[in-house]
Parts: C-alpha cells; structure tokens; sequence
C-alpha cells in the first residue's frame, strides 16, 4: 500500500507566486521570519522544499485546469469529452484545436503555476547556495529539477519564454523579455548536471515522493532527444537502465496499481492521499488538499449515461475518453494486454456488467465517445476513501516519468545515431512487457523509427506525451489530418495575462497565429 504523502506544507510560500502584482513582494506574509534568517534554518528550508513539491502536486492534481490534461487535450489518443460541447468550454477549444486564445484559462493557468513553482525554487536557490546547511546540496539539487521540470514543460508548450532566475526585489524587477527556446534549454540541462550530482540514487531516497539522480538523468536524456543531440542523450539512459533501482513492472496493469505507486517503474511521481476527509464544505479549490481533485473529472459520465457495475469503477464527469484511433491501434497490433490497462470498449463494459445509454446523455448523443472508456488514471473505487465525499478523495498519483518512457526515447536515439541493435533491444522490453513479440531483427533505419512511434502511442496513451511527440516529429499534421489542427497549435498562446503585466512583452511577441 501507499505511504502517506507528506502533507507538512510551507504555507509561507503558497499561493504567492502568480503570474501578477504579489509576484514582485516578498513572499512572506506580515508577522513571518525575514527571509535573511529564514534559511539559516534546516527544518525551514526542508519545509521550502516541500512547498516545492507541493506546488507540484497542485499542477497536475487541480480542478479543470490540469497541466495533465492540458498537455493530453491537443493528441490523438483522448477526447475531451464530458457533459456536452460546451462543457468546460476551454478544454473543449484545446481539443478541437477551436478558438485556442491568449485568454484561454486552462493555459493561462498552467503558465501561472509552473511560474509561481519556478519562483519558489529560484527563493530557495537564493536562500540556501552560499549556506553552510548540512542539507544544502541535496536541497539545490532538488529544486534545481523542480525548475529544469517546470522550464521543460513551459517551453515544450509555450516555446520561447521569459526565463526567470532570480527573485524580483520590486515591480521594476517583474519585466523581463522572452529567451530563445536554446537558451532555456541551456538553463535545463546546467540545472541537471547540478541536479544529477547532488541528488541520491533512487535507493537511498529519504522519502520515496523525492526525486532521485536516476529521475534527473532519465530528464536530461529526454531533454537532448527533443534537442536531437541523440548521441549526448545516450549516456544518461544507459545510466539510468543499467541502474538496478529501475526496471519495467511485470504487467502492464501494475503500473496503475494502487500497490505499485513509486514502484521501481516511476522515476517521478506526484503523490496524492485519500484521506484528507474533504467534502463539498471544505474543499479548497485553490490547493491544500493532497488529494488529486482532477481524477474525478475523467470517470466515466453518471447521469445513467455509463452503467460501470462488474469494473470495479466509480462515475465521474466523462472527461478524457479515448479516440477510435487509439482503440484500432491497440487491435492492431495484437496488444490485448496493454490494450486492457488503458481503455475498455463498450462491448467490454457490457460483457463485465455495465452499460451504456446514450439515451440519457444531453440531445441523446454521449458527447466526443467513440466506443471506450479509459482504464488507465481511472475513477477506480480502490483509490479513494469513505470519509468525506469519494469523489473528492482519490490518492491516484500520476506517473509523470517512467522507465518504461525511457526505454523507447533510448530506442528512438539510438536508432537517430544509426545503432539499431540497441535500439531493437530497449524497443523489445517495451513490447514483451505488452505480451508482443519482438520486433522483426531486420527492422533498420526509418521502418524502425515508424516501429518506434507506434509503440510509444500505445504504450504512454493518455499520457500527455503524444501531441508533442508529433510535433517535433514533423508528424501532427498527417496525423491529425482532419481534426482542425493547424501549424499555430504547435505552440499555446502566450497568456494575455503576461502580455499585460510584464512590461517586456508586448503581442508583438505573441506566438505566431494567435
């Protein structure tokens, strides 16, 4: 079972760091210690530190505007589904690639937060660096991975971005131009060399919610891919796979267990708990509540839409179902197994007990199904508790990096850098854990690369990895031929919010098409 996520947060630092006037102020409330003495502190700056991971939690856990579901929407493999069409209009715009504008909330949103988590980082960077704390370097390398992840996901989504290392000392501070995506990629990869060095393996771990080297190093190699420096990327997968702390779990359904959560598959995981007892009454919609509120949006619809009895799964609000394309894609290629760890068809759910009604959905039409339901990151009963309202409870941590990921970027470098052997062999881990048979040894070259492809779709489906897969394949407008995507999608619109307040960005400097 689980180990309790520590709930101790640095309440100092929460909530300060939006993306608006308060990000110019000192962090701290009135009555609070000065940041001069502050970190003088080991439990302080561990408390720092878990306000860090913290903010995480709420990135990828919150309400609507989920930095999991933002980066899945625009792919190939979900749907967003829910109510109707216009239910959470937003989402509903990422999805069908529809009115996608700078004032889009649930970009907005996750521009703010990765911000507000970046500015938490650089104020412990700044506090603990010229320290004499017996903790300071595995502190700094902590962070230092919090901020390599976060500038990893803003330029991955957003492009080039205003690249912030320093706490502001006044609203003089606040304005700062957009760096070229290689100069942030240059800050991510110092941030984890530092982090590689200072970080302990994954066996040696104080908590298991840490991040470990093996995470850093399993980061930077994927960094370099995106890059294609392939070769420079090898290193750290090899580093990471030849390190016995990591491996596949046995069955692809492991993964999801609620027993295997921070398994020797995860490399980074957010940690949720279902026993904070919240209800209607005391929910706290802007954070503080360590259970993961997003997984309630992606049950299966109730209002008698969905009958689930015989699934072991609870109703939810119908977001995030899965494509017919990725259903076909599982049959094809023979993959029952992995296939049944993700998704479920409507046949399925009627063979185990459930139902299906279209008849109660909104016009009598259940609204972007295309014959499934998702199994993976599901609303399994299992995963939340009694106290308080279920729906509000669910401990489902999401596995944002993963072994298994790492196999297939290895597979995919090296076959870049012309060593389609190895390439063959991490690809073929992939595939027997799936229960597939090893790929045809003749396989070189671009056949393989297309091999490559395929299995990432099926194996990180509902991940939040296949749109941008695609894009820096060259690869989203064949494969989302008809869905109306455009080029412009390639990147989020710079929030208006940003183009307003910070005075060295003006929409001239809008990403193109927006």
């Amino acid at each position: 079972m689980k180990r309790t996520f520590l709930t101790f947060l640095c309440i100092a630092f929460f909530g300060f760091f939006a993306c608006d006037e308060e990000f110019t102020e000192n962090p701290l409330p009135p009555g609070s210690q000065d940041l001069e003495t502050f970190f003088l502190e080991e439990s302080n700056v561990e408390a720092a530190v878990i306000g860090v991971y913290d903010l995480m939690q709420f990135n990828y856990g919150r309400d609507w505007h989920s930095a999991f579901l933002v980066k899945l929407l625009p792919g190939d493999d979900a749907n967003a589904a829910g109510g109707n069409s216009g239910d959470q209009q937003q989402l509903q715009d990422i999805d069908d690639y529809t009115d996608v504008v700078s004032s889009n909330a649930s970009i907005a949103s996750n521009w703010d937060l990765y911000y507000r988590t970046i500015a938490l980082s650089n104020l412990v960077i700044s506090g603990v660096q010229d320290s004499n704390l017996s903790n300071r370097d595995r502190v700094l390398a902590e962070v230092k991975f919090m901020r390599a992840w976060c500038y990893f996901e803003l330029t991955t989504m957003f492009g080039d971005i205003p690249l912030r290392l320093t706490v502001p000392q006044g609203a003089e501070d606040f304005g700062i131009a957009k760096s070229p995506r290689a100069d942030i990629y240059a800050q991510i990869e110092s941030d984890l060399t530092d982090a590689i060095a200072g970080l302990p393996d994954k066996s040696g771990v104080a908590d298991d919610f840490r991040v470990s080297s093996g995470a850093a190093e399993a980061l930077m190699g994927k960094v370099l891919v995106f890059q294609e420096k392939y070769s420079e990327s090898l290193p750290y997968f090899q580093s990471v796979i030849s390190n016995s702390s990591h491996d596949l779990e046995p069955d692809p359904s492991d993964v999801w267990s609620i027993d295997s959560e921070f398994g020797i598959e995860s490399l980074f995981e957010i940690g949720y708990v279902s026993t904070s007892g919240r209800d209607w009454g005391n929910i706290a919609w802007g954070g503080r509540n360590e259970s993961n509120l997003h997984i309630q949006l992606m049950g299966p619809r109730g209002d008698g839409i969905f009958g689930l009895d015989g699934t072991g799964l609870i109703n939810g609000w119908g977001f995030n179902l899965p494509t017919a394309k990725l259903l076909a894609a599982f049959d094809a290629a023979g993959d029952v197994n992995r296939k049944a760890a993700t998704s479920m068809t409507e046949a399925e759910l009627i063979a185990a007990g459930g139902s299906v009604d279209s008849g109660a959905a909104t016009g009598g039409v259940i609204w972007d199904y295309e014959g499934g339901i998702r199994i993976k990151y599901a609303t399994k009963s299992e995963d939340t508790s009694p106290d308080g309202v279920a729906e509000l409870n669910y401990s489902t941590n999401f596995r944002l990096l993963r072994y298994a990921e790492v196999l297939l970027l290895a597979a995919e470098a090296y076959n870049k850098a012309g060593q389609d052997s190895n390439a063959r062999t991490e690809l073929n881990k992939v595939r027997n854990r799936a229960g597939l048979t090893d790929i045809d040894a003749s396989m070189t070259g671009n056949a393989l690369f297309e091999a490559i492809v395929d299995e990432k779709y099926l194996e990180l489906a509902h991940e939040g990895q296949r749109f941008w897969d695609l894009v820096r394949w060259g690869k989203a407008a064949t494969e989302l031929s008809g869905t109306g995507y455009s080029p412009k999608n390639d990147l989020f619109p710079i929030p208006i919010t940003e183009i307003e307040k910070n005075t060295e960005i003006n929409m001239e400097d809008q990403n193109p098409g927006y």
